[in-house]
């Protein structure tokens, strides 16, 4: 059945006999339409289109979905968000409260269903060859008991320790330089992030989202977790709809810790401000209030001594916003970078990547658990240059189906940065090696990165990556953490990677530690 399809449904649907007629006018001019008047409709479609769409975000082009990407699951979730009632069969009813014409919403369908590809691209790039040389040592702790639901994994190299958290049974764990495993503390939910806290006899600030669902109703909590399980727990917030990050700032320069929250919600949320109070109480300050808030970096962009914000929005209007502190307990908003909402933009790094002194954009997409559930040739890693006056210009891209997160760092010690990539939406049927990738630099070509395999990909699928000194032997070591219950979008596959193993650690040989 086509977009443009009527049948019995729509009358049995209607709520009146008026709406049936309109149905059947509107059937009856579209077959009207003679092939002289496709230009045009297609042309007002993509008026339409960039008028609709564009309102909430960047105006997605027909190229970067299949027809039946479009029909049958993006087109379907905008008319809902317009109003317009989907029948069974992806028949559609307007209403009074239906934001935009039957008419013009036939010809924005037109539009999208004409204009986009049969199927999408694949990238004919070859399999990577495998790392040949021994940068990389394998660690494993003792499988778990369960199917492994790890969520998040964090070295504190302080005490040279990796914190994990599991998703089933949440709660926090520690696991020291033999693999031992420590409980810390249960939690209500899962935990997705940890950082840790700048004041005295520091503590780790845990994150957990709420629930895995996609839900306004849930709340996640913030908590301060000490580092000797003795010491408790301190709830900081629990009102957040799905908050994935929590990074401490003083940003009105008081002297009191204040929290800057990453709440993803679903149809809500945003970047928040947990502002500290003499009374060390919290209030909720509104830095940007749209879903779609992932990670932040601090930063004092203007040279003004006052701290501002980089954060990448994920979720409908996607791309890198930066907030400039203006010293009156607020921010001015710039727009960085913006993407398309099909992008599934996933994480970014500010850091200098080709050595010239000004930080640059390293840029994942890959998230695809939402309306478009297929392999994309735009997923990937990118890298944006510095151009100067908070400008960035694309000057590396590297396809990889479904890429979760970069973390790019000297790992081999040789002067250049390198980059080490996660891909949970991989293509788990055709290129498993996607779920981790290591790209060494070119000495002689700036930016100019050779993809590795590193690792067996029967050892996960990994969903969260850190990096650091986890040996403290001077060079930086990978933790990769294992979440393997469902999200297979791919038909017929199944895991036939290790399910039980919580996380590994590729411990980095660059620099022997003396024994």
């Amino acid at each position: 059945m086509t977009l443009f399809t009527l049948n019995t449904r729509c009358y049995r649907s209607a709520v009146n006999l008026k709406i049936a007629l309109g149905c059947l006018i509107m059937v009856i001019s579209l077959i009207s339409c003679g092939p002289g008047k496709d230009e045009t409709l297609l042309a007002e479609g993509q008026q339409l289109a960039t008028k609709y769409c564009g309102n909430c975000h960047l105006t997605p082009g027909p190229e970067l979905l299949d027809k039946i990407t479009w029909r049958e699951n993006v087109l379907p979730a905008m008319a809902e968000r317009l109003g317009i009632e989907v029948l069974e069969g992806n028949m559609y009813l307007h209403s009074q409260q239906s934001t935009i014409s039957s008419p013009d919403w036939q010809k924005l369908l037109k539009y999208y269903e004409t204009l986009a590809p049969d199927s999408l691209t694949k990238p004919g790039q070859k399999a990577p060859n495998a790392l040949q040389n021994e940068l990389f040592e394998l660690v494993k702790p003792a499988e778990d008991s369960v199917t492994a639901s790890t969520m998040v994994v964090k070295f504190d190299t302080t005490v040279n320790e990796l914190l994990v958290g599991p998703a089933i049974e949440p709660a926090l764990y520690s696991y020291n330089q033999k693999l031992q495993k420590t409980f810390l503390e249960k939690l209500l939910s899962p935990p997705v992030n940890i950082s840790f806290s700048v004041e005295k006899g520091g503590k780790y600030i845990v994150t957990a989202m709420g629930g895995m669902r996609a839900l306004d109703e849930t709340r996640g909590q913030i908590s301060l977790i000490g580092k000797d399980k003795q010491a408790g727990i301190v709830q900081i917030s629990r009102e957040l709809i799905r908050p994935i990050e929590t990074t401490p700032i003083d940003f009105n320069k008081d002297n009191l810790t204040d929290y800057l929250v990453c709440a993803f919600g679903h149809n809500l949320g945003g970047l928040y401000l947990l502002k500290q109070l003499p009374d060390h109480t919290f209030q909720k300050v509104v830095v940007k209030e749209v879903p779609g808030a992932t990670h932040t970096t601090i930063r004092d962009f203007n040279s003004d001594g006052w701290p501002d914000i980089m954060a990448l929005f994920a979720h409908g209007d996607e791309g890198i916003w930066v907030f400039l502190n203006n010293k009156k307990g607020g921010f001015e908003e710039r727009n960085i970078l913006r993407f398309p909402p099909v992008y599934g933009s996933s994480s970014f790094q500010l850091i200098d990547m080709n050595a010239d002194g000004h930080e640059d954009i390293l840029y994942t997409a890959g998230d695809n658990s939402d309306y478009s559930r297929i392999l994309k040739p735009y997923h990937g890693v990118y890298v944006y240059t510095n151009t100067g006056n908070l400008t960035f210009k694309q000057t590396f891209f590297y396809p990889i189906n479904g890429c979760t997160k970069a973390v790019a760092a000297d790992f081999d010690q040789d002067g250049k940065v390198d980059i080490a990539t996660i891909a949970f939406f991989a293509d788990l049927k055709n290129k498993p090696y996607e779920k981790f990738l290591y790209f060494k630099s070119d000495p002689s070509k700036p930016l100019n990165f050779t993809p590795f395999i590193a690792l067996p990909d029967k050892m996960g699928r990994w969903i969260c990556m850190d990096a650091g000194d986890w040996d403290g032997d001077g060079d930086m070591d990978i933790a990769l953490g294992n979440f393997s219950r469902g999200f297979l979008n791919q038909e017929r596959v199944q895991p036939d990677w290790n399910v039980k193993m919580p996380f590994v650690i590729l411990q980095n040989n660059t620099i022997i530690k003396p024994k």
